[in-house]
């Protein structure tokens, strides 16, 4: 019998909306489905924002740019013109050098998720040397 890896544990949340504009839809008159990305990558900021020293700047200032290595995502139902999407972005914790996120975008005025994801980025330091232990600063 194999053991499954545990999951890690969600330390942070944060919440993010996002009106969907004319420029985002395709030529079926729905989200196009590069922008969920895009979605994830605005809540992502907003959520670095929100919490003291997570922000890309932070991260930056100290030294040590965190690139996405792995993203996923995975499309449950459209998004149109004038939604609003709630893009909710939850931290995970990681005792290695990495930085977890899991998303669960909703549409606002139903509540039905439209899409969910995950992102990974890794440490590397001012060369773009992969960094094997956390950064002392995070």
């Amino acid at each position: 019998m194999s053991k499954s890896k545990p999951k890690n544990k969600v330390v942070l949340r944060d919440e993010t909306r996002i009106r969907v504009r004319f420029s985002e839809i395709d030529s079926m008159q729905v989200v196009w489905h590069g922008e969920y990305m895009r979605y994830f990558e605005d809540g992502r900021e907003a959520f670095g924002r929100r919490y003291a020293g997570l922000s890309y700047a932070d991260i930056a200032e100290a030294g040590f740019p965190a690139p996405v290595v792995e993203a996923s995502l995975q499309y449950k139902r459209p998004l149109r013109i004038n939604d609003t999407a709630v893009v909710e972005v939850s931290y995970l914790d990681s005792e290695a050098a990495k930085i977890c996120f899991e998303y669960v975008i909703r549409r606002e005025s139903d509540g039905e998720v439209v899409a969910t994801g995950s992102t990974t980025q890794v440490f590397v330091d001012r060369n773009y040397e992969l960094q094997l232990l956390q950064p002392e600063f995070y």
